[in-house]
């Protein structure tokens, strides 16, 4: 015969169970989403939007390379509707720490957003840091978009 022992209901209300419920599902998940950054350096083209000067590019980066980046910068190219090359630009993300995620802007002048159909990161023209290979920032690099322009290396 198999015993098994039931727990008495909980006095507990149960919308401070649902919230206990909640947190250490999150906290699950914390590990494997630390995990997917290891060993990457994560870039996502997170909006496009008309601003003053032209086109103002927003990213989201996290460096999971394991050491900090003290120079990081990317020679893009925008494309047009017709996906042909207009515009080839550096960007120049400057400092990323290790594990830390970051939010950058740039403004490019007589850009027009609603005209660029891709962006392509075509080589890292600086990549430096303790303990880090030139290679790293293109090698290990891995693109998303959460605009409405493609986005990759």
């Amino acid at each position: 015969m198999v015993r098994a022992m039931i727990p008495a209901r909980s006095r507990t209300s149960p919308s401070l169970r649902n919230l206990a419920f909640a947190l250490a599902l999150s906290l699950a998940g914390a590990p494997a989403a630390a995990q997917e950054t290891e060993g990457k350096l994560k870039l996502e083209l997170n909006a496009a939007q008309p601003s003053e000067k032209g086109c103002r590019l927003t990213f989201l980066v996290q460096n999971g390379l394991g050491a900090e980046l003290t120079e990081a910068a990317f020679e893009i190219a925008l494309f047009d509707e017709a996906g042909v090359v207009g515009t080839l630009a550096v960007l120049a993300f400057r400092d990323l720490p290790a594990g830390k995620t970051k939010v950058t802007r740039f403004d490019l002048p007589g850009a027009d957003c609603a005209k660029i159909s891709r962006v392509l990161v075509n080589h890292a023209t600086q990549c430096a840091g303790p303990g880090i290979a030139a290679d790293a920032c293109i090698g290990r690099l891995e693109t998303d978009s959460r605009a409405k322009i493609a986005f990759g290396a």
